[in-house]
């Protein structure tokens, strides 16, 4: 049975990933987040174990690499904390490494749309793209996720993926949609996601902007 560390299990993402896992898997989920135990209701202390901790917290992110099989990272956007998670997971010889990033970080954004996309989040991009390099430039098994913009809606679980060679596909994407892939990431065994970064957008979404904006 896998055990998954969820850093950043109070995010938006973890809170249908969170559900979904315990839902379509028997995997052991540990759920690290500031302030943990305010902010994360556990629904199943049987396989939900809560850690309060910050990612530059060495001594604890260390402790909670313990037994663990994955690790998903909801916000890639600080490169000390990255740099951090890391290093732990090599001293704890933790090799699968799924992480959710930002558009734009492999200028794969064309068009109109990449035009309105930077100018929204040149700031993030430009941060995203130096914890991605510690990524890339480390040995683990990492998928990187580089996510549309976005939004909610129950029950569409809709996505499509391009490879860092190709353009990006599509403006937005549900964030159950992203907690769907990632269940699929986890749950397959040909490797086919290894050592990947991957486009994630809502099929039929190639518009100049999301729909929402």
């Amino acid at each position: 049975m896998k055990t998954i560390l969820i850093l950043g299990a109070a995010g938006q993402i973890s809170s249908y990933l969170i559900p979904a896992l315990l839902k379509q898997t028997d995997f052991n989920l540990k759920l690290y987040a500031r302030n943990a135990n305010q902010r994360i209701k556990v629904s199943d202390p049987n396989r939900e174990t809560v850690i309060d901790g910050d990612f530059n917290d060495t001594d604890t992110l260390n402790k909670a690499m313990d037994g663990v099989d994955a690790v998903y990272l909801n916000e890639m956007r600080d490169l000390d904390s990255v740099k951090h998670i890391v290093a732990a997971m090599d001293a704890n010889h933790v090799r699968q490494f799924i992480g959710a990033t930002v558009l734009g970080i492999e200028n794969e954004v064309k068009g109109a749309f990449g035009q309105w996309n930077t100018s929204m989040i040149e700031s993030s991009i430009t941060k995203r793209i130096k914890t991605a390099t510690v990524i890339k430039d480390s040995d683990l098994t990492y998928t990187l996720l580089r996510l549309a913009w976005l939004y909610n809606q129950d029950g569409n679980t809709n996505y499509e993926l391009t490879d860092s060679d190709q353009p990006f596909g599509g403006t937005q994407v549900t964030r159950q949609a992203v907690a769907q892939l990632i269940i699929d990431i986890l749950t397959d065994n040909s490797r086919k996601y290894a050592r990947k970064s991957l486009g994630v957008n809502e099929p039929n979404t190639n518009w100049d902007k999301p729909s929402f904006y």
